[in-house]
């Protein structure tokens, strides 16, 4: 049994390596970043975290694998945003002006004024997090000279977060990647469910000193010319 398991993980490391020694594998990582942002079912973070863990032994390149994960992180965020500006903001406008769904949109559009820059970067690390938030700064018509700013920040750390979380993992095994890539995918883990309990724990802690989130006026949410939002 242990034999036949000890081949067919050879067969995994063999087929993962000349994956990895080819010179699209940074386009794949860009494609399935750009996607995942969107769709956060592409296992983006896990192709990241295994080049990296292979850059350890010197193909792919690290910077590379870096640039491209972060480049592909970068422009799926702007597509989330913009479908979420063209598609979020007709569900914004259809919904009740006193309704729960309104006045979530205006509870993100301050929080994102507040403090956009930190929420977009955090919440970049967190599967799904990350989708939720870009597509609602595009409903909310969060600046996007901001939002690309803050995405710089927020895609090139997440690029090397996979990318050096996986480096890591296999220079502490040298020739043995699959424990290499078990080390990352725990350390990788780790690090998401302590962001979001501490998240979870902030929110709650806020809800409980500020009460429920009250529906805001004016600058609450994407406005028009002709749209009046009456106090909820």
């Amino acid at each position: 049994m242990s034999e036949a398991l000890g081949e067919f993980g050879d067969a995994i490391l063999e087929i993962a390596h000349s994956a990895m020694s080819s010179p699209w594998i940074y386009v794949v990582i860009l494609v399935f970043a750009a996607i995942d942002s969107v769709l956060p079912v592409i296992p983006a973070e896990t192709l990241v975290i295994t080049a990296g863990v292979f850059a350890a032994s010197g193909v792919p390149s690290l910077a590379l694998v870096i640039v491209s994960a972060s480049a592909g992180a970068y422009l799926g965020d702007h597509m989330a945003y913009g479908i979420g500006h063209v598609a979020g903001r007709r569900i914004y406008h259809r919904s009740e002006a006193d309704s729960k769904r309104r006045a979530a949109f205006s509870w993100a559009h301050r929080h994102l004024q507040e403090r956009g820059g930190l929420i977009l970067v955090v919440c970049r690390q967190i599967p799904g997090g990350r989708t939720a938030v870009t597509l609602t700064a595009g409903t909310v018509s969060y600046p996007l000279r901001k939002f690309s700013f803050f995405e710089i920040f927020a895609a090139l750390s997440w690029g090397l977060y996979g990318a050096l979380i996986g480096y890591f993992g296999g220079l502490t095994f040298g020739e043995e990647p699959l424990k290499g890539l078990a080390l990352g995918f725990s350390i990788a883990i780790t690090i998401s469910v302590i962001v979001e309990v501490t998240r979870f724990w902030i929110q709650r802690r806020r809800r409980k000193m500020a009460g429920p989130p009250a529906l805001e006026t004016g600058s609450g949410g994407p406005q028009t010319s002709s749209e009046t939002t009456t106090p909820g």
